[in-house]
């Protein structure tokens, strides 16, 4: 395609939103329609949040509800039912985010200015991906690996907890299988260790971004 035809990435409209509203593009970008329940149980969390930040996404523009009495499996590729008569509020993306979830996807250098936008660091993303690899590891390694100071580590690590992007570990002894960075046969926790938490998870997942060499 010509690129003076390519339709325009309105990356703008989704730089203020919480990695839980992203998670939810991503996910409605996967399934194609979906209601809150359904994405409350991928990320093992109450529907509540789920509820209200489908409530803002709309009011934003960035997503719409789905419209008619029944739903075909084609259509909302998470159901198992060959069609489903639509007892929830299902949702979808609009046609403009469903091209602005579908770049960023693919797209690391966008995502990593997403994260950064969020957390005031470039290393962010790399951060994320580093955990899924390693599982479990604390700011003295994370920052060798990142070739950063401890203390800026320290202050995204904190940052990304807040964010509900990470959990500290709470085992006093971390298996080797558990700690994939600096595998020994076991680990006792002097450090404050992290892992990622469910919902930074499943959008590397989502995204193409399970695997850069950092």
């Amino acid at each position: 395609m010509d690129k003076r035809n390519e339709p325009k990435i309105e990356l703008e409209k989704i730089k203020d939103i919480s990695p839980l509203d992203l998670y939810i593009l991503f996910h409605l970008k996967r399934a194609n329609i979906d209601y809150a329940k359904s994405i409350a149980s991928i990320l093992e969390m109450p529907i509540e949040p789920i509820t209200d930040e489908l409530d803002k996404l709309e009011k934003l523009k960035l997503i719409q509800r789905y419209q008619g009495s029944s739903i075909k499996r084609s259509d909302a590729r998470f159901k198992l039912a060959e069609e489903v008569r639509k007892h929830h509020t299902y949702y979808e993306l609009t046609k403009d985010t469903n091209l602005i979830i579908r770049h960023l996807t693919k797209n690391y250098k966008d995502l990593n200015t997403y994260f950064t936008s969020i957390t005031g660091c470039e290393n962010t993303l790399k951060l994320l991906i580093f955990l899924r690899e390693a599982e479990n590891e604390h700011a003295g390694t994370i920052a060798k690996v990142l070739e950063e100071k401890t203390c800026k580590i320290i202050d995204l690590l904190e940052n990304l907890e807040r964010l509900g992007l990470i959990v500290s570990v709470k085992e006093k002894i971390i298996k080797a299988k558990h700690r994939k960075a600096k595998p020994k046969e076991e680990t006792r926790t002097h450090h404050v260790y992290y892992r990622l938490t469910r919902l930074s998870e499943m959008l590397l997942r989502y995204s193409e971004m399970n695997s850069i060499n950092i």
